[in-house]
């Protein structure tokens, strides 16, 4: 199964720190960017490797990435 050791992450990045926070980011294809009501920020959602969490949502932190949640998935259908 697709799902199997991945996790969804989901974060909210100001439009200047976007970039940096996007360089960091492994994704299956790419990360879904949606803007957000302040026009200033965006939401980004992405899949990732579950290992890999721990080492990557320190980063998007010192990225400026804020409201950092990590969820289980329980398939992924590519």
């Amino acid at each position: 199964m697709a799902a199997l050791g991945r996790v969804g992450l989901m974060l909210n990045v100001r439009q200047p720190d976007l970039a940096a926070v996007l360089a960091l980011l492994p994704a299956l294809k790419n990360p879904t960017i949606a803007p957000l009501a302040d026009g200033d920020w965006v939401a980004v959602n992405t899949i990732i490797e579950e290992h890999t969490a721990w080492t990557l949502i320190p980063k998007l932190k010192q990225a400026n990435a804020q409201g950092i949640v990590e969820y289980p998935l329980n398939k992924v259908v590519m």
